[in-house]
């Protein structure tokens, strides 16, 4: 088996494939692959034998057959979305792929084809509200949940926006069967000010829900209640070390494979913070490694002995070895992946 990691190059039109030494975590540029209308978003199938890429320019979601020999893949589906994707993902069955909108203040399902392939009209659209950032289902499959951030700001670098955004989570149903999303009851679980939940992330097997909140500069975790759905506050915890006061958003968040230590960025204080996780899921800071600029994407190879973070400023893939048991984190080397690095995968087919 080998590990590749993808790099989408939202500005330059092109997704790089590296290929990783699990001995060292080096990477080697296996190939390069001119994808048109601004690729920012990769997500893989469950059975690893698709990539799914959002494209920001054009709205549009492409499928593409990989190749576990090399890493290199070749399309097999593409479709209208109408609105940029903002995120995409598989639900638990693989049948269908969830997308939130961002500046479509929607979030949709999309039919797969039995090879994993896009094409089909969405089975389902529901409203939310602008700053839709992404989408997950839980682990039983019947709910879902919106993250919606609390300022209209894409770039760590702007100066801050004074407009509100909308600063929620939207608690939806999820049919599986039909692929279709409703809302729940309460349809929205309102934030503190200035929280604004960015992405989540499922725990493996417990019914815990962790947000990376961009403006609160924080991990949040939430308890779903099975019967119903709906989330309950249980934890939030800084992403800065303590006394850092620097103008910061967070912006993505992973489990190592084990679920023992959750992992997000800072864009503005330029680093990767780790906890660790108990077995009640409750979370303790653990490190901080600074990073590229501006690492709007991360990912965890899949034994989570390593980490790289693309820094969107600097154009440049960070590389990490990590400490199963501290979460410690050293610098391994950097590389350069091309103009505004917007998405990182990391896969062992």
């Amino acid at each position: 088996m080998t590990t590749f990691v993808y790099v989408a190059a939202q500005d330059d039109d092109r997704v790089s494939i590296f290929t990783m030494d699990e001995g060292s975590g080096a990477l080697s540029l296996q190939s390069e692959a001119a994808i048109a209308g601004g690729p920012s978003l990769l997500a893989l199938s469950q059975d690893q034998s698709t990539l799914y890429i959002g494209h920001r320019t054009s709205a549009q979601i492409s499928s593409h057959r990989v190749d576990p020999a090399t890493g290199g893949f070749s399309q097999t589906g593409i479709v209208e979305t109408q609105d940029s994707p903002t995120y995409i993902v598989q639900d638990r069955t693989g049948k269908h792929l969830l997308c939130s909108f961002y500046q479509g203040a929607r979030v949709a399902v999309f039919p797969l084809g039995g090879d994993g392939s896009v094409g089909g009209e969405a089975t389902s659209s529901l409203a939310t509200d602008d700053g839709a950032h992404s989408i997950m289902t839980d682990r039983s499959n019947r709910f879902a949940y919106v993250p919606h951030i609390a300022y209209q700001q894409d770039n760590v670098l702007e100066p801050p926006k004074n407009i509100p955004g909308p600063n929620v989570i939207y608690q939806l149903r999820f049919d599986e069967a039909a692929g279709t999303l409703s809302g729940n009851d309460p349809l929205t679980l309102e934030m503190d000010p200035l929280v604004g939940p960015r992405h989540l992330i499922m725990h493996p097997s417990l019914d815990i829900v962790y947000f990376s909140n961009e403006q609160g500069c924080s991990v949040s975790s939430y308890s779903i209640d099975q019967g119903s759905g709906t989330l309950s506050h249980l934890q939030t915890v800084s992403t800065l070390p303590e006394g850092v006061s620097v103008r910061n958003t967070c912006s993505q968040i992973q489990f190592s494979p084990d679920a023992s230590l959750l992992f997000v960025p800072n864009r503005g204080h330029n680093s990767i913070a780790a906890f660790g996780v108990n077995g009640a899921g409750m979370l303790t800071p653990a490190a901080h490694v600074e990073t590229e600029a501006v690492p709007s994407a991360f990912s965890l190879d899949p034994s989570g002995r390593y980490v790289f973070a693309a820094g969107s400023a600097t154009n440049r893939l960070a590389a990490y070895s990590i400490d199963g048991q501290s979460g410690a984190m050293t610098a391994l080397a950097t590389y350069e992946v091309g103009a505004r690095p917007m998405s990182v995968l990391t896969v062992t087919v």
